[in-house]
């Protein structure tokens, strides 16, 4: 347990702060991404501009906006992986990892909240099961909405020529092409990356509502983390809270 302890309370360092500027870098191109692509989905307000929408290029900032919001979760997506495995800090693949003890974590912490903290057997000042497979689930949301929007995206470089080269559509065209044929289609990839927005959406929902939820009922101040990378906890002799 990292933190200086103070009887049986200490301070735990639960998010350094390169992993905080990740979050919320995390947290501004994904909403960034989400508008511009109900924007590019639906235009919605060029009717309330003066001018003629095209003057204003208004789908081409959106759609910009959009490609350099995907291309940044992208590579925050990769920098993570790494992390899940390299981490100095912690090592979330550690986690999930079938063990006996994390399937026992991962359902103590299902029980937890079902029970609304009547029921706690599990250590609250580290990352549980739960929460890593929660965290894995949104980057595997992400890799998914990477290959579909990639496949919407190289639809309009079918002269397989672009401002870097060939190889650019080829790679594109290569790495995503299967979702073309699994799902039926194009329109049939632009529905299944547009729904897969609003299971983001549920995602960051729950997220919100679960760290308010600990932080009431546990009263240890988790939804702090985000921000100063600290949260307090009760020391116990044993690895479980009874």
């Amino acid at each position: 347990m990292k933190g200086e302890a103070s009887g049986k309370i200490v301070r735990v360092l639960r998010m350094p702060v390169s992993w905080r500027i990740f979050h919320w870098a995390n947290f501004v191109a994904v909403f960034a991404a989400v508008i511009t692509g109900i924007y590019i989905a639906r235009p919605y307000y060029q009717a309330m501009i003066a001018e003629p929408a095209v003057r204003k290029f208004v789908m081409g900032w959106n759609r910009a906006i959009h490609l350099y919001a995907a291309i940044t979760v992208d590579v925050l997506c990769v920098i993570s992986f790494y992390l899940y495995f390299l981490s100095r800090f912690e090592r979330p693949v550690r986690k999930l990892l079938p063990t006996k003890e994390h399937r026992r974590e991962f359902f103590e912490v299902l029980a937890n909240f079902f029970t609304f903290n009547r029921r706690k057997r599990f250590n609250s000042a580290e990352l549980d099961s739960f929460n890593a497979a929660w965290f894995t689930l949104l980057h595997l949301l992400l890799l998914f909405q990477l290959f579909t929007g990639l496949q919407l995206y190289v639809y309009s470089l079918e002269s397989g020529l672009s401002a870097v080269g060939g190889w650019w559509p080829w790679l594109m065209h290569t790495a995503t092409d299967w979702t073309y044929w699994a799902f039926g289609g194009r329109m049939g990839v632009r529905w299944v990356h547009h729904f897969t927005m609003y299971l983001l959406l549920a995602w960051i929902a729950f997220h919100v509502y679960y760290e308010i939820w600990r932080t009431v009922y546990w009263r240890e101040g988790d939804i702090a983390i985000a921000f100063g990378g600290e949260k307090i906890a009760r020391r116990q002799p044993g690895p479980a809270t009874q």
